[in-house]
């Protein structure tokens, strides 16, 4: 057996006992981040192994088929916010305008930008961390507050609005996974009292910045999307669409303002 192969199955049997579910690809992973070092991939498989994401160790993630570069601290993209991605970029025209708030290291805004290159994408993001991420993913990121800090430009311009803002109830947070709670950052993921604090702010806000047909696309989570969707018909949007997972649990709402 070559010495590849060696490390390779010794990394993975590590992850495995570590609790690490895709223990044999995150080794590759690894490995590859390592660069050939030993002592470096002893480290990364030791702060794996107690938790920290896996996108911190690499510094990437992948993600509707872009890579993001990923700093340590900041939220990572999730894979079950692709299908909102696509639904977005497939509501954006050609010369479009589309507008992505909470945005994060850019994961949606950069999934919009490749499928439409011709639209121009816009995106805001509170943590200065994560800016500076989205900017190195090629991002055009403003600093500040859900919509605070767009420019009053795009007011009434905007074809398809994107937001994945903390949705999880505050009591609720100590459920989340040990390794979520202990590294990624509370401001990524606290909602208020029933997680749609941020959202409803969203819904209030976006008719200032959406031209008339323009998209509303939420990420939520367990019974919100009723109170939500309520909220947005109050506000003038039609055509709402819930859309679920695989186990028909709501992830999003979609809906266009009338």
């Amino acid at each position: 057996m070559t010495a590849s192969a060696t490390k390779r199955i010794s990394t993975t049997q590590r992850l495995t006992q570590g609790g690490c579910i895709a223990a044999r690809e995150e080794a590759d992973e690894l490995i590859r981040a390592a660069g050939g070092d030993p002592e470096v991939l002893e480290d990364l498989v030791f702060r794996r192994t107690g938790g920290e994401p896996i996108a911190w160790l690499t510094g990437a993630v992948t993600f509707c088929g872009v890579e993001l570069l990923v700093a340590p601290g900041v939220y990572v993209p999730r894979w079950q916010t692709e299908p909102l991605a696509r639904r977005a970029a497939g509501h954006l025209p050609p010369a479009g305008v589309a507008a992505d708030l909470c945005t994060g290291v850019g994961a949606i805004a950069a999934v919009l930008g490749a499928a439409v290159p011709t639209a121009r994408v816009l995106a805001t993001e509170l943590d200065s961390k994560a800016a500076r991420c989205a900017r190195r993913n090629g991002v055009e990121v403003f600093e500040g507050y859900l919509d605070d800090p767009l420019p009053r430009e795009i007011e009434h311009r905007v074809d398809v609005l994107t937001a994945v803002v903390p949705y999880v109830p505050t009591g609720s947070l100590r459920l989340l996974p040990r390794d979520v709670r202990a590294f990624e950052p509370r401001l990524a993921l606290d909602g208020g009292v029933d997680g749609t604090d941020l959202l409803e702010e969203v819904v209030r806000r976006s008719a200032r910045w959406l031209s008339r047909g323009g998209w509303l696309l939420l990420e939520l989570g367990g019974d919100q999307a009723g109170p939500i969707g309520q909220l947005l018909h109050e506000h003038g949007f039609e055509g709402l669409d819930v859309m679920t997972d695989e186990d028909g649990d709501p992830r999003a709402v979609c809906a266009h303002l009338g």
